[in-house]
């Protein structure tokens, strides 16, 4: 990046510069975005922090940030939704589903485990080796994506069932069993993706507080006296 680059501009990612960059949180994860297009250089964020804590303000900057986290979430609400809905399915569909939905975490820790060996061996300079993984890495993951929409099809196609399995995490969308451990259930709730759209919720929550602090000072009184009668008694 050019030296002479300001941190306001276009090129620099603003969400970075406000402290969270979703292609930080869910990299490595079914979610990862890829590496971010804008730039994550440290000394654009000290910049930032530095003119923030000067008294400065950049309202498209923060405004930026605001609105992308809150489409974030806006979109994993709507593919909660759509998850739920699909969640009525008979016990041999579900029972094929389950059976789906292991093989697919079988992928994923095979898929860890193949990038831990592809970066130890390109540490070790063996480029060959390493290559060898990475291409195990790939296949595994056109593999997942088969049986992901395998799944996909199985859950929009399957008839109405009171006898349900799964169910679906209302932080990250994820499709949890019933059946689960509780070591699962702990390994899903500290994992990654989830981690990172929980805070994102907690991010949308903390704008919500913000913008109802700096509301005008009579707004503000107007809706005090507006909860004090509604809860007096009539």
């Amino acid at each position: 990046m050019d030296k002479n680059v300001h941190f306001t501009d276009v090129k620099v990612c603003r969400n970075y510069l406000c402290g969270t960059c979703p292609h930080d949180l869910f990299s490595n994860t079914k979610m990862d975005l890829g590496p971010c297009p804008r730039s994550h250089l440290p000394r654009y964020k000290e910049m930032y922090d530095s003119a923030i804590a000067s008294g400065e303000q950049f309202p498209e900057i923060r405004s930026e940030y605001e609105r992308s986290t809150q489409a974030f979430v806006v979109d994993i609400d709507r593919k909660i939704n759509a998850n739920r809905r699909r969640l009525e399915q008979t016990p041999e569909e579900m029972e094929r589903s389950n059976a789906i939905m292991r093989d697919i975490n079988e992928m994923e820790e095979a898929i860890s485990a193949a990038m831990s060996e592809m970066e130890s061996l390109g540490e070790q300079g063996r480029v060959e080796e390493s290559l060898k993984e990475l291409a195990k890495v790939d296949a595994l993951k056109a593999e997942r994506g088969d049986k992901e929409k395998e799944l996909q099809v199985l859950q929009e196609n399957s008839g109405a069932s009171g006898h349900q399995k799964l169910r679906v995490c209302d932080v990250c969308g994820a499709y949890l069993s019933i059946l689960d451990s509780d070591r699962r259930l702990a390994d899903h709730f500290s994992g990654k993706m989830h981690l990172g759209y929980q805070r994102l919720r907690e991010l949308v929550k903390e704008f919500e507080k913000q913008r109802a602090g700096s509301a005008p000072v009579t707004q503000r009184a107007q809706t005090a006296n507006g909860r004090r009668r509604s809860l007096s008694p009539s």
